[in-house]
């Protein structure tokens, strides 16, 4: 049983790095830097526990497919879902970038050049 739970870990880790990695080439790095730790941590966390769930679920059955998988696969894609739409609500309300505020107009100034005039005629 604990080379089961080692393997347990395992898949978590890498399910860990591989939903932060979907979620950043997918939903864009610059979304998810914008966004607080707590909503990552809370849906990839999440997310990568769910798929943990459900492989043990799969393993602790007689059929792979079964109820409770068919549960921890649902609760996942409802994880992943959160994901996108998060990154969504970033994506619109977040902070936007400096240069893309700038406007692209120029602004010159034109002097025109008066008369000379001798130093005695003023007129």
């Amino acid at each position: 049983m604990p080379i089961l739970r080692l393997a347990y870990t395992t898949q978590f880790l890498i399910a860990l790095i591989a939903i932060f990695v979907l979620w950043s080439q997918v939903g864009g790095q610059s979304h998810l830097d914008l966004m607080p730790w707590y909503l990552k941590l809370g849906l990839g966390g999440g997310a990568a526990f769910a798929v943990v769930k459900a492989t043990v679920a799969a393993v602790s059955h007689d059929r792979a497919w079964n109820g409770s998988t068919l549960k921890w696969f649902g609760i996942t894609l409802a994880l992943l879902i959160g994901c996108g739409l998060t990154s969504y609500y970033y994506h619109v309300y977040g902070e936007t970038d400096d240069e893309e505020d700038q406007q692209d107009t120029q602004t010159s100034s034109l002097t025109i050049p008066l008369p000379r005039t001798s130093a005695g005629n003023l007129s």
